[in-house]
């Protein structure tokens, strides 16, 4: 970096900057856990001179709370090598089977990324949110900034399946509903020319809360990629303009992730993959006649329901990051 010839190049320094600077970030996080652990054995080498030290007992669970919190995040990060893994990201959803249960189980996915995403401290952005005839959201796409956020969230991607006894049914049956999640990194730098006559853009009147201009002016903005049909909408800015520009940021990372998808030779994989999931879901979320959360690609299982539905995913993602990085591991060594 010390270089000067690689300033010439700003395509070529834009990239290494951001690799130095996802790597110091790291380093600092190490360097934390470090600090952390010589807090915690200073604390327990004074309380082995003086037993009968309060203030030194009374500090020992919080260093060692502080401990374990900075070292889960930092082993988590350290798994993450993917291509995109450091990348903020997209999370979009979309209701399925069962009808205005599923639609207000896609509500309360929205409401429990929402609540994770705020102790993981991303900044999220509401792009759009369509709302359901009677409850609950037929859709809606969050823009979650921060490092590492597709890496955190990329094992969330899949059918979710939620089985309770519905509110909205007078005769107090169990049902089934099904909502899907999407995860796209969100790729910066895409020289990925869109021709004119391949884009439909439409605008429309925001839903949901806005001031006078958002509600009654078409600030709204869809845009459908003629050729794959992949769509997109974004409504959370004051301007018709801003909207655009989010909505062909956001076209641009899906399109983006589709070439790479089939640079690699994997878009009919995972086409399938998709589809079947809709019949085969990623995790199951069980309220009625027990309650039981399982992910049905690391087999992990947890009863707190409960904490999961406010955001307390920690675990079930961190499952599935350390099965993904032990089975690479193996492949490695084949």
């Amino acid at each position: 970096m010390h270089d000067p010839a690689l300033w010439e190049n700003q395509a070529t320094a834009t990239p290494l900057i951001r690799e130095y600077e996802q790597k110091k970030k790291l380093k600092d996080e190490l360097d934390l856990v470090i600090q952390d652990y010589h807090s915690l054995e200073t604390a327990l080498e004074l309380l082995a001179l003086d037993p009968e030290d309060l203030g030194v007992e009374k500090q020992l669970p919080s260093l060692m709370t502080a401990l374990e919190t900075n070292l889960h995040d930092f082993e988590m990060k350290s798994f993450l090598s993917g291509q995109y893994d450091s990348l903020s990201c997209y999370l979009s959803f979309s209701s399925g089977a069962g009808g205005v249960d599923a639609m207000d189980w896609t509500q309360m996915l929205l409401r429990m990324y929402q609540g994770y995403l705020a102790k993981k401290k991303f900044k999220v952005t509401l792009l759009s949110c369509s709302e359901g005839g009677e409850a609950g959201i037929k859709s809606a796409t969050l823009e979650v900034q921060g490092d590492y956020a597709y890496g955190y969230l990329k094992s969330e991607k899949g059918v979710h399946r939620l089985v309770r006894i519905s509110p909205f049914d007078a005769n107090k049956r169990r049902h089934t509903s099904f909502a899907l999640v999407e995860v796209i990194p969100i790729l910066e730098s895409v020289d990925l020319q869109l021709e004119e006559k391949d884009l439909r853009i439409d605008t429309f009147n925001a839903s949901g809360h806005g001031g006078q201009n958002v509600q009654k002016n078409d600030t709204a903005v869809r845009i459908v990629h003629i050729p794959t049909q992949i769509t997109v909408t974004c409504q959370s800015e004051r301007s018709q303009l801003s909207n655009k520009e989010a909505a062909m940021k956001l076209l641009r990372s899906k399109l983006a992730t589709l070439l790479e998808e089939h640079r690699t030779r994997e878009m009919q994989e995972l086409k399938n993959r998709v589809s079947a999931e809709w019949g085969n879901q990623i995790r199951s979320y069980v309220l009625q006649p027990y309650t039981l959360v399982k992910d049905n690609r690391t087999g992990y299982e947890t009863a707190n329901v409960s904490g999961i539905l406010e955001g307390d995913l920690d675990e079930l993602i961190w499952e599935f990051i350390g099965n993904s990085a032990s089975l690479q591991s193996e492949e490695t060594r084949r």
